[in-house]
């Protein structure tokens, strides 16, 4: 199937024929290229499948009155019978389309029966797709969850329409941060050998690195969740770890000892980020160390190649990238003035490590604080060479979970916060398929409201239980009168009102997938998938389509459009990464 082959582009190019007809014989003097032609679902399903608001668009451009337009662009229109059952226009000057069930017949044959759903684009990409990448201070929170859900519905979206795919976690496993989470765990191990300890409450108190050190104090920037303790239990229990923590506190070697417990610790963190991240469903093809630029030179490397690009100046010492150049509200240091390189060429060379791997589009999924961050690293990479348009970034914006209607608190450092495991934990037995739902039910760049009460009622006022329970119909429905179906059947069925929505619903998942997959938008399948599966409760509830009723020619016709359904309701939710199960508890 061609990019143009969905239903919308179908009726896109019947549109664009009848408007070319329309300029060569009622406006002469109107380029067909100038026109603006576009078309868009209807805004109440009595005025049709779809609609195009070329007459007001373009009034000027034609010289007459929308309505006029409009009603002359209907009949050039209504010669298509092939594909429209109907083409008419409303006030004020909107034409619509009403599909002919035959044609919707024939579409869903040619694609859905053929089991060839998903358009392919022409020119697909090689794809980097960047998302988590949560620092490895602590386990996966809730907003971590939510940016692994939606990252791998992206995935699945883009690899439906023909791209490749790399999925990558970006591990922050170098500098002060990590440093700091060092001398919090090793504050922890003193702890549980006896020694008193404290908290820096406030950094400006005067005393240094060394001097927290010598006296057990975590830093006013360090890490104080109870996982430390976890972390720093481990640590001495085990045989190899515990005998070197024992060895350095023995010399007094502090500073020696933190940076040792920082790269424990950072290895324990992601072992529990990865377990998380497998409960979750979700699985990346690199996890990519920041510590590995370091090491290959790659860092002050970049430094050379944006030199090169002009776009490096010194000022007091400090190596500085000309970011305004790209928008940004002023130029970001990339050397500090003792040369230590900071985390803006750390990320730049990473970029830069992604572009010689030759990724033809890089995405990231970023964290709420991040929006800041966009027009430097943007900026970068386009100075690097790489087109402006192949670099993109998306905000995963917050969580909030709800609880009897009252938000809950989140805070990583003071360890008051949430987790990947705590939700997946209280969700229960289905919290994968209901949380992967939920986080990709709102577009990624809005809040999301996470209404814990609702994700845990197993009824269908649940949208993830209503949709799985849709898909538990159709094939109890199978397992009551048989699998068999037949497409002259399906032509022959009298079309009713509620046959021909379904049909329409079911042919529109092609254009939805391929729409959702060019906007980056897995919410707009959640909201296709509700109104799929809604059109096929009217249908079902309706006693002239129940198939044990019905004679076999109907019967046979019927079933040909609920195998569709499943297929639709099942290749949906598994883009979503939901599960679509044979049986529920409550199927009827």
């Amino acid at each position: 199937m061609k990019e143009t082959e969905t239903l919308k582009q179908l009726v896109l190019e019947a549109l664009k024929e009848g408007v070319k007809l329309y300029c060569e014989k009622e406006a002469h003097n109107v380029s067909f290229g100038d026109l603006r032609i576009r078309i868009e679902y209807s805004r109440e399903e009595s005025f049709g499948d779809y609609s195009t608001s070329f007459a007001l668009e373009n009034s000027k451009l034609l010289g007459k009155k929308p309505l006029d337009s409009a009603a002359l662009l209907v009949g050039y229109l209504q010669a298509r019978t092939d594909l429209f059952e109907k083409v008419d226009f409303t006030s004020p000057g909107f034409v619509n389309f009403r599909i002919s069930s035959s044609f919707l017949i024939r579409f869903l044959e040619s694609t859905i029966q053929k089991n060839d759903i998903f358009p392919k684009l022409e020119n697909p990409k090689k794809v980097n797709l960047e998302f988590v990448s949560a620092n490895p201070t602590g386990p996966l929170n809730i907003v971590s969850a939510r940016a692994a859900a939606t990252g791998e519905a992206f995935a699945n979206l883009l690899k439906a329409v023909g791209h490749s795919v790399d999925k990558e976690f970006y591990v922050n496993d170098y500098g002060n941060q990590v440093f700091l989470l060092g001398v919090s765990t090793m504050v922890r191990i003193r702890e549980i050998l006896g020694e008193s300890s404290s908290i820096q409450e406030n950094a400006e108190d005067g005393r240094s690195i060394e001097e927290l050190l010598s006296q057990n104090v975590i830093p006013a920037e360090g890490y104080r969740g109870d996982y430390l303790k976890i972390i720093a239990n481990q640590l001495l229990e085990n045989q190899n770890t515990g005998k070197e923590i024992k060895s350095h506190l023995e010399k007094k070697e502090y500073s020696v000892l933190a940076e040792k417990c920082s790269r424990w610790t950072v290895e324990s963190n992601l072992v529990w980020q990865k377990r998380d991240l497998d409960l979750f469903g979700i699985n990346f093809n690199r996890f990519f160390s920041e510590t590995t630029l370091h090491e290959a030179g790659k860092v002050l490397g970049v430094l050379e190649d944006l030199k090169k690009s002009g776009k490096i100046f010194e000022e007091e010492g400090k190596q500085l990238f000309k970011s305004e150049d790209y928008g940004d509200d002023k130029n970001r240091v990339v050397v500090r003035d003792d040369g230590r390189p900071t985390y803006l060429l750390a990320d730049i060379a990473y970029h830069n490590d992604k572009i010689s791997r030759g990724y033809e589009k890089i995405i990231d999924i970023w964290g709420p604080d991040h929006h800041g961050y966009i027009a430097r690293l943007a900026g970068a990479v386009q100075a690097l060479g790489y087109p402006k348009e192949n670099f993109q970034v998306i905000i995963a914006q917050q969580v909030n979970l709800l609880m009897a209607g009252q938000k809950m608190k989140m805070s990583k450092r003071a360890g008051e916060f949430q987790t990947m495991e705590d939700l997946l934990g209280y969700l229960g037995k289905h919290a994968k398929d209901v949380a992967r739902y939920f986080f990709t039910m709102r577009s990624l760049d809005s809040p999301l409201d996470f209404d814990l009460d609702l994700a845990k009622d197993e009824s269908d006022k649940n949208p993830v239980f209503y949709l799985q329970y849709a898909h538990a119909r159709v094939c109890s429905i199978f397992r009551e009168v048989g699998t068999n179906s037949d497409q002259k059947a399906l032509e022959n069925l009298e079309m009713t009102e509620e046959r021909k929505r379904l049909l329409f619903w079911i042919s529109r998942f092609p254009e939805e997938v391929l729409d959702a997959a060019a906007t980056l938008e897995p919410h707009r399948i959640a909201n296709y998938l509700q109104n799929l599966a809604r059109a096929f409760t009217q249908f079902y509830i309706t006693k002239n389509n129940r198939l044990k009723d019905s004679d076999e020619s109907t019967r046979l016709g019927l079933a040909r459009i609920c195998q569709a359904v499943r297929v639709v309701l099942a290749e949906g939710l598994a883009l979503l990464g939901v599960s679509a199960p044979e049986r529920l508890e409550k199927e009827d």
